[in-house]
């Protein structure tokens, strides 16, 4: 079904046939105010937004064919290809970036790395899963770390610090309001000690970002303040990361003032519209990730080169680069172009994971749940994990207050106390947001009486506090009280060099399946490796195994991944996240939650968010009202406006918040098309209990098929 060619937003109540009415619907005070004074946030003109033309039918594609819709969605990784080609054909902006980064690691200055959301995850992923765990082998090579001492600074690794809007806390789930806030950017940089000279990367999906953008700014002010402020130094210190063509984000001013501003490098990475229309958790953060990853190995490689020898620095990881490459170390577009070799890698892999897809979304079907088991590559995991939350309106990861589970996934990871799982997730102790920093500045600094409410209330869920909600170890409390059951599904991923785990007696991994096998769940392993893939039966034999006897089924997903040239394993990472990206994606899709290729499940959880959800209401919508079936059934009528899309979504917002228990994962979208249609189609408005009743019983998949 093609989305209707639709205007940006208009006021409501302005085309024919009176469907407020018909609804007994008076725009609240919140939409009213959403449609006339918020059109900065109403994005459906950036590319990001559209849709895909390769994963066009995927919804129903993949209904029929799992791997055949896991190959579609991984077509759209081919966009990210050509783009690494691009970048390492002119890397003269990736470079600049490397030296600046090698420059604080030897001055012993910063290296800020913010995003919002899914980016806000990638900077995590820097810091926890890229640069504290590089530092930590360098100084446990006892002859390496005495030849570096007096040369690289001793706390090199709190060097770089990895913050998302909201801090830890939001690696869980989004603080509704914080996104929309340019304050909060600015707050947050300022908390964590950034100066001027210090290097900060801000990297957003879409490019417009409020609370992005307003950290950039806000590193921005710290240069003019000093006399003699200089744009042209400036940039080879700020660097805003982006996933939009700029004609698209100029009409924003927010995003305008970014793009035009001297004294900030802006790079550039637009690959195209996403898999899933909207969804930037998948090629656009997966190619921000490993560029900017690029970038920071690169200048670490280069200032140990410095001090070590080639021997030294391949004991390390790095490998020699040709011989234009500066200090004999790979440079960024080297780095680039393995993209294409990890991605072929992960293709490989779909048939294997085609049963993993299957197994999943059907324990999720019979109501059951999933356990996912990661060490190395815990971050990856626990990122694909929260975010199909949003992604697909699902409950949260539960709290430790959870007398039963609600949300279909837990990660856990071999850690003894909830506070060992946070410092083995982070590599350091949970950091959340000191209310006494924040709370009079939002007070006195947000005009907007909606956002200032809603900031208020989530810093009241950002605190260090926080962490004691969540527990992803490995305890006897936690495989006791919320262990697999039969008919459950229980996921280890691994990476190099942890397929040795599992002929290790008495490891984490090895007791984690034989627990899944006990209890008569089934299991998955999916193992990214060096090894070749001549090996991969002799790897699934030894695993195998390890499950025989058990009544549950075992999937193995041996995924090959060169790890030579790759100090922070960044490679393996990538692998592991697209895959599960893809593999995530395809369990909602199965599960309907997909209409084609557009995220008709989102979460309106922020202003972006709103608009896209008003978009796709007033488009899905349209689209039927516009089919011959339906006209020749029902009649014509105008298309209904953006205005009174949004009318409707924030009725139905209101009426689904306040009945979590009975609506339970019920998505705003959905609720909001059948409800106008099935007005429409009966000529009188449906009541929202109604409504509730045929989005449960059919969803809108089906629904839509009906039609």
């Amino acid at each position: 079904m093609a989305l209707a060619a639709t205007g940006m937003a208009q006021e409501t109540g302005d085309a024919k046939g009176n469907l407020l009415k018909l609804l007994g619907i008076e725009p609240s005070a919140e939409s009213v105010d959403y449609v006339r004074t918020k059109t900065q946030f109403q994005l459906h003109t950036l590319l990001t937004e559209q849709r895909h033309q390769k994963t066009w039918p995927l919804g129903e594609r993949i209904q029929k064919d799992t791997l055949s819709g896991l190959k579609m969605l991984s077509s759209v990784d081919d966009d990210i290809r050509a783009k690494m080609e691009e970048l390492a054909a002119a890397p003269a902006v990736l470079e600049q970036a490397a030296r600046a980064v090698e420059d604080a690691i030897l001055s012993g200055r910063k290296i800020y790395v913010y995003g919002c959301g899914a980016t806000g995850r990638l900077a995590k992923q820097m810091e926890s899963a890229f640069w504290r765990p590089f530092w930590r082998r360098v100084k446990a090579d006892r002859k390496i770390a005495a030849k570096l001492a007096g040369f690289i600074p001793e706390g090199i690794e709190e060097a770089l610090v990895g913050e998302m809007t909201g801090a830890d806390r939001a690696l869980i789930s989004s603080l509704e309001g914080f996104e929309d806030l340019q304050l909060i950017g600015r707050l947050q940089l300022h908390d964590r000690g950034i100066r001027k000279g210090d290097v900060v990367i801000c990297v957003t999906e879409g490019g417009e970002t409020s609370s992005v953008i307003g950290t950039v700014l806000a590193a921005l002010d710290e240069w003019r303040g000093e006399p003699g402020y200089s744009s042209g130094e400036s940039r080879t210190r700020l660097y805003f990361v982006y996933n939009n063509p700029d004609d698209r984000l100029l009409p924003f001013d927010r995003s305008r003032s970014v793009l035009t501003e001297p004294g900030i490098t802006k790079i550039n990475l637009t690959t195209g519209p996403q898999a899933i229309t909207g969804s930037t958790r998948m090629q656009a953060t997966t190619i921000e990730t490993y560029v900017v990853a690029a970038v920071i190995e690169t200048a670490v490689g280069r200032a140990l080169a410095r001090v070590l020898g080639k021997g030294e620095l391949a004991r390390l990881g790095f490998e020699e680069g040709g011989g234009a490459e500066r200090a004999g170390v790979a440079g960024v577009a080297s780095r680039l172009r393995e993209f294409g070799g990890v991605l072929n890698g992960a293709r490989a892999a779909l048939p294997a994971l085609a049963a993993l897809t299957d197994i999943e979304a059907a324990a999720y079907a019979g109501g059951r749940f999933s356990t996912y088991y990661a060490e190395k590559g815990l971050i990856t995991v626990f990122i694909d994990s929260t975010e199909r939350s949003p992604t697909f309106r699902l409950f949260p990861l539960d709290t430790v207050r959870e007398q039963q589970r609600r949300c279909w996934i837990q990660v856990w990871t071999g850690a003894k106390t909830a506070g060992d799982a946070w410092r083995a997730f982070l590599g350091r102790p949970f950091r959340g947001l000191a209310s006494e920093n924040y709370r009079q500045p939002f007070e006195t600094g947000i005009d907007d009486p909606y956002l200032r409410r809603a900031a208020l209330e989530s810093l009241k869920k950002a605190g260090d506090d926080q962490a004691e909600l969540y527990d992803f170890s490995l305890s006897a409390s936690n495989t006791e009280r919320r262990g697999t059951k039969k008919g459950d599904l229980c996921v280890l991923v691994g990476l190099t060099p942890e397929e040795a785990e599992f002929g290790r007696e008495g490891s984490s991994f090895r007791n984690v399946l034989r627990l899944a096998g006990e209890s008569g769940a089934d299991a998955a392993v999916v193992l990214v490796t060096r090894s070749p893939q001549k090996e991969f039966p002799r790897i699934e034999a030894g695993i195998r195994r390890l499950f025989e006897g058990r009544s549950g089924r075992l999937i193995v997903v041996p995924v090959h991944v060169r790890t030579a040239g790759d100090p922070f394993g960044l490679r393996q990472q990538i692998a592991a996240k697209m895959l599960l990206n893809s593999h995530s994606t395809a369990v909602m899709a199965k599960l309907g939650k997909v209409v084609g290729n557009t995220m008709t499940n989102v979460s309106p959880s922020n202003l972006k968010l709103v608009g896209r959800a008003t978009y796709l209401i007033q488009s899905h919508v349209n689209d039927v009202l516009g089919l011959a079936d339906w006209v020749k059934a029902n009649g014509g009528r105008e298309p209904i406006s953006y205005g009174e899309a949004n009318a409707v979504l924030f009725d139905s917002i209101a009426y689904l918040k306040d009945r979590q228990a009975e609506a339970g994962q019920t998505a705003e979208v959905a609720f909001s098309i059948i409800r106008i249609l099935e007005s429409l189609k009966q000529k009188r408005g449906i009541s929202r209990e109604e409504t509730l009743g045929i989005v449960k019983a059919v969803g809108l998949n089906t629904y839509l098929t009906s039609l």
